[in-house]
């Protein structure tokens, strides 16, 4: 399960980062590629709640990052579908949180 959620966080990783540079070159992002970015790391962050529940140790760290992350997101979602600007701090620190959460992620399945 573990193995699956981080499949799922690459991938939102590289739409994320596409996403990004949109962001940082202020154009209009692609609505399709922000669902299918949220719908990633949305299943990758159940899979990563589900496993945290049954796994001893528990990933807490990368869970807790990785909620931050999709709390940003949400918002930048949002603002994003109301047509407003995003903030792009807000964007490359949802993405560096989302990195954090990652390498945890990563040390914890693999240490």
């Amino acid at each position: 399960m573990i193995l699956a959620s981080l499949a799922l966080f690459a991938l939102a990783a590289l739409l994320g980062a596409t996403l990004l540079s949109f962001v940082l070159r202020d154009k209009p992002t692609p609505k399709g590629l922000l669902f299918l970015h949220g719908g990633m790391a949305a299943a990758g962050l159940l899979l990563l709640i589900v496993y945290t529940f049954g796994a001893a140790p528990k990933p807490y760290e990368s869970l807790v990052l990785f909620l931050l992350a999709a709390s940003g997101g949400f918002f930048m979602g949002i603002r994003d579908l109301l047509g407003k600007k995003v903030p792009k701090w807000l964007a490359v620190g949802h993405g560096l949180l989302a990195l954090a959460g990652f390498g945890f992620l990563l040390f914890h399945a693999f240490h």
